[in-house]
């Protein structure tokens, strides 16, 4: 299995709660109650684009076709406080 990284853009709602959308895939938007909830959402949502894109014929995402790079990884992560 490979892995690859994706920019997720996560927003608060006003009614309270987050919104994620990513310029590397175009159509991922995602919802949850927490920054953590709504990666792994986010996570599993661009999982089943390339899914269906593979499925369909269509091209998959640029951000997510090259899985194989072999380069570290630099990640961002939430971590909660008190």
């Amino acid at each position: 299995m490979s892995e690859t990284t994706i920019r997720l853009r996560i927003e608060p709602l006003d009614e309270g709660g987050y919104v994620a959308t990513s310029p590397d895939v175009p159509g991922l938007v995602a919802e949850g109650r927490s920054v953590v909830e709504v990666a792994e959402i986010a996570q599993g949502l661009a999982r089943k684009i390339v899914e269906s894109c593979i499925d369909h014929g269509d091209p998959i995402p640029p951000a997510l076709a090259d899985m194989a790079q072999n380069t570290p990884i630099e990640l961002v992560i939430p971590v909660g406080l008190r």
